[in-house]
């Protein structure tokens, strides 16, 4: 069974139509690479999974269940986490403290409480060591390098134990070394049941970890194939419109 499943959904904002009858799905332990131009419609697709917009029309399910997205808590509740591009971390805080920014682990009561350092940068070095990143807990995003705040990203979806993870460029703007550190836990996260959704412009980075790959342009789906069944050509050739489809 498809853990989410997307029949006929459609934007419009206005006169623009963002997407159009655009059908997608994803199983438990797949990641598929989301692909295409600059307004093909990728984000808006992935803002509508994630539950920061509702569609025009179209139907969505998760685990079989009709699912209705009226905000971001709806998804999280079903089991979809997104990490954008700009991973919106706090520079200030420590990598424990963005780990559970705005899910704070307390004790107390009423009005009198304190956070619990202790226990969240126990759990926060745990979810380090899943990722097998180095990351410190006490270490401030600040002094990171890109690798590692990403890994403070990924940490923070893991701490709700996600099913579905969104990826909005994860490797853009890192160094390539970096690259293949975000590359493995995205590999680590498949191969641990998530399903993962991987929106990238780095051809070689979705061939690399995905298992399909699904290109839109201007609104609608041309292609959703298996990896091995492609190549960076033809999915370079369907981007650009030299090819009508797969």
């Amino acid at each position: 069974m498809n853990y989410l499943e997307m029949k006929d959904i459609t934007k419009n904002f206005g006169a623009i139509n963002a997407l159009q009858g655009v059908d997608f799905n994803i199983k438990a332990g797949e990641a598929v690479g989301l692909m295409g131009d600059n307004g093909a419609g990728k984000s808006t697709l992935m803002k509508i999974i994630a539950g920061n917009l509702r569609p025009s029309s179209g139907e969505i399910s998760v685990q079989g269940k009709e699912a209705v997205f009226s905000n971001p808590l709806d998804a999280r509740r079903l089991g979809i986490e997104i990490v954008y591009q700009d991973l919106a971390l706090c520079d200030n805080l420590t990598a424990a403290a963005n780990v559970f920014l705005g899910r704070e682990l307390r004790s107390g009561f009423g009005i009198i409480h304190r956070l619990k350092h202790a226990a969240m940068n126990e759990r926060s070095a745990e979810l380090f060591k899943e990722l097998k990143s180095e990351t410190r807990p006490k270490d401030l995003v600040e002094r990171m390098s890109g690798g590692q705040r990403q890994a403070v990203a990924l940490a923070r979806t893991r701490l709700s134990d996600p099913k579905l993870v969104l990826l909005d460029e994860p490797t853009a703007a890192i160094s390539v070394r970096q690259v293949a550190e975000v590359l493995a836990r995205i590999a680590q996260l498949r191969d641990t049941g998530h399903a993962v959704i991987l929106v990238s412009h780095r051809m070689g980075d979705v061939f690399e970890v995905c298992d399909r790959v699904a290109v839109l342009r201007r609104g609608r789906k041309i292609a959703d194939k298996p990896i091995r069944k492609s190549s960076p050509e033809e999915v370079t050739g369907l981007i650009t419109g030299a090819l009508e489809a797969a």
